[in-house]
């Protein structure tokens, strides 16, 4: 039985030898990963609080999706053109897009965030006065038809932080590892074989 439990605990050795091995010699494709399944989870959790809670999105949290939808499926054919021998140009130039894409959402998830707090106002469309009001019937017909979600109140909050606070966090993070899958796949282009 002893022999069992040593034989899984070799395997679990050495898959975390084979994960850190794969790091180093394949930042390009680990990156790639990371920030498909990381931006993916995201994503998930936006729906999930919009459609499994009910929490409307503001306009500016829907704007915080783009880059997710953008930078998830780009992620996506980095991983497979590491696999089908891309030119490192094009997989580097493509993991900079991305960094670039979470930087602004990182820069837009703050504004947001600022926003909640009051720190400034924001887009007059999700969180100003209104200013034509019409008359009683067209009062009555617009306050059935529409719903306003105000993008200077935070729907939900953990640890003090609201949901564009923590796009804030994930974006950064997720800019971070694009840039290093980067600077390491850059790193390596004198040796075509690796990665």
């Amino acid at each position: 039985m002893d022999a069992r439990y040593q034989q899984r605990g070799m395997r679990a050795s050495e898959a975390r030898a084979t994960w850190a091995g794969t790091v180093r010699t394949r930042p390009i494709a680990t990156a790639a990963i990371l920030i498909a399944v990381v931006g993916a989870a995201t994503i998930l959790g936006a729906w999930f609080f919009q459609l499994g809670l009910g929490l409307k999105p503001c306009p500016l949290c829907l704007e915080q999706r783009y880059p997710y939808y953008f930078a998830i499926p780009l992620a996506v054919l980095v991983l497979l053109g590491v696999s089908a021998g891309a030119s490192r140009k094009v997989l580097l130039a493509a993991l900079f897009v991305i960094a670039a894409g979470m930087l602004w959402n990182a820069g837009l998830a703050g504004y947001h965030a600022g926003i909640e707090w009051k720190w400034w106002p924001g887009p007059q469309d999700c969180s100003g006065p209104i200013d034509s009001l019409g008359s009683a019937n067209d009062l009555l017909r617009q306050l059935e038809s529409i719903s306003v979600v105000r993008c200077d109140e935070a729907a939900w909050r953990f640890l003090g932080l609201s949901l564009a606070g923590y796009n804030v966090l994930i974006s950064l993070a997720l800019a971070a590892v694009a840039v290093w899958g980067l600077l390491a796949g850059r790193a390596q282009a004198s040796d075509p074989s690796r990665d």
